[in-house]
């Protein structure tokens, strides 16, 4: 296949001196297995896409930093009718965290949340008395890496509710309690490939930090997905990834259940290397998908 495996032109801030470049791993991997692979930065306008047999999303990081232009990115993918993966319309969907209102209607299991509409002001207290918690996380409905992503306990909440407030104006924003258990156990990110179950780990953050991400500091352990939890996150890969050559399904576990709080189907590290076969799996999902 001749690919096009999408980035951006600011990867070099999201890499850790611990963790291999995924992009090259896979590059590499699938350039050994007979496929002429080119990275391609998804705002180069330069890039003739439809000379691609696929456009393979994999590092645009910084999508939520320029959400109007990705989505003008995403109408020219459809256009083009060039093939993609994953697809536009489901990549689209994945952009806003209100598709975790769509789930939790579906009767998935989240993080209870609150949402703020952009214009709208953040109240302190009522916050706190309606997720009945001391201690609150405020992020972008649209954002990654951790952007603008706020911990506040009870006192310090009204101290950055003006600079809250600003940000309010601009863009969408939610608000869930803070969840001792990624602290205490980690989160859970269960990696599926053309649908099926490939690898699990388990992400912890640095001493005094909540940020799991591992260019924040934050630790990765290969580990077995329980089964309690891999049942949900299957049901979850079905019914909200269609013809996804990949997703990732994140989230703790409460009561002994999976608490879903990202399903990451956009450009999610696959932590391909944490799992010998992952690779294998991943290139035999693509060639499935197209052929």
């Amino acid at each position: 296949m001749n690919i096009a495996l999408v980035t951006c032109d600011i990867l070099a801030q999201y890499a850790a001196p611990n963790v291999e470049d995924e992009d090259s791993l896979l590059t590499n991997y699938l350039r050994a297995q007979g496929h002429h692979v080119e990275p391609r930065v998804w705002t180069n306008p330069a890039v003739e896409w439809e000379k691609y047999d696929v456009v393979l999303l994999k590092s645009p990081w910084d999508y939520f930093d320029r959400i109007e232009e990705f989505y003008l990115w995403l109408d020219q993918m459809e256009q083009l009718q060039v093939r993609m993966l994953n697809p536009a319309a489901v990549v689209r969907w994945n952009t806003n965290k209100r598709y975790l209102r769509d789930m939790e209607q579906a009767g998935v299991r989240i993080v209870p949340t609150q949402w703020l509409p952009r214009g709208s002001h953040f109240d302190t207290e009522a916050a706190h008395a309606a997720l009945q918690t001391d201690h609150l996380v405020v992020k972008p409905a649209v954002s990654g890496g951790a952007k603008n992503t706020f911990a506040l306990l009870r006192g310090e909440s009204s101290i950055r509710t003006p600079d809250l407030n600003e940000l309010l104006q601009h863009e969408d924003f939610l608000v869930q309690p803070f969840l001792p258990q990624i602290q205490e156990q980690g989160e859970w990110s269960l990696v599926y490939l053309g649908g099926e179950y490939s690898h699990c780990v388990l992400k912890t953050p640095k001493s005094g930090d909540f940020r799991v991400q591992h260019y924040l500091g934050g630790g990765i352990q290969a580990r077995p997905a329980p089964e309690h939890l891999r049942r949900t996150a299957d049901a979850i890969v079905q019914q909200f990834a269609p013809a996804c050559l990949y997703a990732r399904v994140d989230g703790v576990e409460i009561d002994g259940e999976l608490v879903l709080m990202e399903l990451e189907l956009i450009e999610p590290f696959l932590y391909l290397a944490t799992e010998p076969t992952a690779l294998a799996q991943y290139e035999k999902a693509l060639s499935a998908l197209n052929s």
